[in-house]
């Protein structure tokens, strides 16, 4: 899996890249591979992909495919089918697909705003993100509204059997930095469906939001530091850069204090710059607080300056999980126990297999 990850998976049949996902925010150029009953996201649209030494064999009826090394068959492997709620659309007229969509293997996510103000800044911008690349293609919506979010979930949950929901936003221009349409959402979705929903934005200006995003709905909080070392943070996303660590840490303390250990989580990019032992330091630290570090490997994403970034190499992944998963299991902070997001999903990252 985690070789997988790294080098990702060319598709002898291309029509079977046909339900993955290019551009826009979270997992991008990927598809949902299971292998061994694990759902794993797995790039197959990047340069990195396209030179792997693994190839996807045309899938069956089913769904399932043989992975190649060369000509040796290696594993057995299935592509979760295409939900059937993508096939409706909401009462005005919006495809369902356009306001949130499949992650993994039974997770519903969504960028409630599909802007930010980081990326509307060449300055500015986080080098590794395409939130806007969706939107220009026209497969998504500026703006989700908290209604069609609740009908969208309801129909998820029923149709397919969604079991929780990831919620992130693009940062807007104001001081609490998305909590609010955070809130604003999840309200609406948790009055449709008792669905477990994870809340994902940057430190708000005030401690204040994480009491009010828990009385909306919120059950799980995300807030990614993505790179730990101040100098690549500076290099690889100057905007988001000038809300510094301390205020992270800081907030990871205030928001323990609510939603409780392991139920807050940080996403950590391995593969732009950071050393291993930098990530582990951090990692440490974050496990002290009961904070959940989520590492995962890089993807260069075609259409971003980093688009020609290498992958982090396997060898360097399992030099970080190996260890990492044994000190989240020892800080009882697994990630079958966060109640919703992406930690629980853990299909961006090999990590959930190590913690065993």
């Amino acid at each position: 899996m985690t070789e997988l990850q790294s080098f990702g998976l060319r598709l002898a049949d291309p029509k079977a890249g046909a339900s993955s996902r290019k551009g826009g925010a979270g997992p991008s150029d990927h598809k949902a591979v299971t292998v061994d009953g694990h759902t794993i996201m797995v790039p197959v649209h990047t340069a990195t992909a396209w030179d792997s030494p693994f190839t996807a064999q045309a899938p069956d009826a089913q769904g399932r495919s043989i992975i190649t090394r060369g000509s040796i068959p290696i594993a057995s492997i299935t592509f979760p089918k295409q939900p059937r709620f993508y096939a409706m659309q909401t009462f005005d007229g919006v495809p369902y697909s356009h306001i949130a969509t499949l992650h993994g293997s039974d997770v519903l996510a969504t960028t409630i705003l599909q802007t930010c103000i980081r990326y509307e800044s060449r300055k500015k911008t986080c080098k590794f993100c395409a939130i806007g690349q969706s939107l220009a293609a026209g497969r998504t919506i500026a703006h989700k509204t908290p209604q069609q979010l609740a009908e969208v979930a309801r129909a998820a949950v029923l149709l397919d059997g969604i079991k929780h929901m990831v919620m992130t936003t693009g940062t807007p221009a104001t001081p609490d930095r998305g909590a609010q349409v955070l809130c604003d959402s999840a309200f609406a979705v948790k009055a449709a469906v008792d669905l477990p929903i994870q809340g994902q934005c940057e430190p708000p200006d005030t401690d204040r939001w994480f009491e009010r995003m828990k009385a909306s709905g919120i059950d799980t909080l995300g807030m990614h530091l993505e790179v730990v070392t101040q100098s690549v943070r500076e290099h690889i996303m100057l905007g988001k850069a000038s809300v510094p660590i301390s205020r992270y840490m800081q907030a990871f303390e205030a928001s323990v204090r609510v939603f409780g250990r392991g139920q807050v989580s940080t996403y950590i990019l391995a593969g732009l710059g950071d050393t291993r032992e930098a990530i582990l330091s951090m990692c440490d630290r974050l496990l002290a607080l009961g904070v959940y570090p989520f590492v995962v490997p890089f993807v260069p994403i075609s259409g971003t300056p980093l688009e020609d970034h290498a992958a982090p190499s396997p060898e360097f992944m399992q030099s970080i999980l190996q260890p990492l998963g044994k000190r989240v299991a020892a800080a009882n902070l697994r990630s079958g126990d966060i109640k919703a997001g992406c930690g629980k999903c853990g299909a961006c990252s090999s990590l959930s297999v190590y913690e065993t």
